[in-house]
């Protein structure tokens, strides 16, 4: 594999709520940048575009190296990512 290339889950932290919606986006990839890159584009999944049509940004707040699909339905379906955030909680 190219070492160029990171899999896992990412966090990604929006600079405010989109509506009533939260202020953050867990994804999986094998090419965690890449696909970061799709997202600053407004491609790939639905609410990332959504943020990137209001025109509100993002930092990628935390990798998960190698983590797998599993890993991202599992913190998602926690529903805390405020919890799993560093900009959000210090104790991420």
């Amino acid at each position: 594999s190219d070492a160029g290339h990171i899999e896992g889950v990412y966090l990604l932290h929006y600079e405010r709520k989109l509506a009533d919606h939260a202020q953050h986006y867990l994804g999986w990839s094998v090419d965690i940048a890449a696909r970061v890159a799709k997202h600053e584009h407004g491609n790939g999944a639905r609410l990332p575009a959504a943020f990137r049509a209001m025109g509100i940004g993002f930092a990628v707040a935390r990798v998960w190296k190698g983590g797998d699909r599993q890993l991202e339905r599992t913190l998602k379906s926690s529903k805390n990512a405020p919890r799993l955030c560093p900009l959000c909680n210090s104790r991420a």
